[in-house]
């Protein structure tokens, strides 16, 4: 059991999570030795980058292939961006190579993964007998009302107190509530909605994203619910992991997902972008 999962488990999870984040839209290319997502509308370089990187150890080598790369990246109009996964990727001392070469290490993160939904039915059940409903939409169940798109994003965007691309935004959550695989959760209290999450099940694995809950409604356990309600539903469907991403500085999601019953799936692995 991880920390620490098997190259081959992880591969799939990589490629897994890769699919999940190429739609919609998005192109996904497999250039034989790492995973390339690009995103021809938004150069945000969370939409492009480079995983799952098995790279030549030669320091020739390893220098023509990282070349490569940059002449790539170049071509496409983005910044060179490389995710890490320590433990999987090669060579090696790929972070500190990197490093060497005008790279930055911008926040380092963790793949979480789960097989299975002891304490997620726990928490569920919880939430039933308190009465706190979860909501879940997704083409698969059925019609979704106009506005809910917005109601996510608005929702996400409170959460996270940022200032991102609603637009780009309403059209991913759009695309993803019409995409039978995908499913949304959403918690109202008093009809306005103060937490969300999401849930990708394809290829026997789900992934889960998009979670938060709005200022003002935390310490009610909210995002633990939807997160436990997504992470049930995933593994009643068959899913082999459920996995998910999280930034290592972010000590209270990691509290949450570890008492779910999630675990690293290794070492936090470093998000390398260049800098010149």
């Amino acid at each position: 059991m991880p920390p620490g999962v098997p190259g081959q488990l992880m591969q799939r999870l990589l490629l897994h999570e890769a699919r999940v984040h190429a739609m919609p839209g998005r192109e996904l290319r497999d250039l034989g030795d790492s995973l390339l997502l690009l995103d021809a509308a938004d150069a945000e370089p969370f939409w492009n980058r480079l995983e799952a990187v098995r790279w030549p150890e030669e320091t020739a080598a390893f220098d023509r292939r990282l070349a490569e790369v940059a002449v790539l990246f170049a071509s496409l109009g983005r910044q060179p961006h490389i995710w890490i996964s320590p433990s999987h990727d090669t060579p090696a001392d790929l972070a500190e190579r990197l490093l060497a070469n005008g790279f930055e290490d911008s926040g380092p993160g963790y793949l979480m993964v789960c097989r299975d939904a002891d304490a997620a039915q726990v928490v569920v059940e919880a939430g039933r007998a308190a009465g706190t409903w979860v909501e879940r939409w997704s083409a698969s169940l059925g019609a979704v009302p106009s506005g809910l798109a917005g109601e996510i994003v608005d929702t996400l965007l409170a959460a996270f107190g940022i200032n991102a691309d609603r637009d780009g935004l309403l059209r991913e959550t759009n695309a993803s509530l019409a995409d039978g695989r995908f499913t949304h959760y959403l918690v109202r209290d008093a009809d306005q909605p103060v937490a969300v999450a999401r849930a990708a099940t394809f290829d026997g694995l789900t992934y889960l994203s998009s979670i938060g809950t709005i200022e003002g409604m935390r310490g009610r356990g909210l995002g633990r619910l939807v997160t436990a309600t997504a992470q049930l539903d995933g593994v009643l469907a068959g899913s082999d992991w459920v996995h998910l991403g999280v930034y290592a500085e972010n000590h209270h999601a990691l509290r949450l997902y570890r008492g779910l019953g999630f675990v690293e799936s290794g070492a936090a692995g470093p998000d390398m972008v260049f800098v010149g």
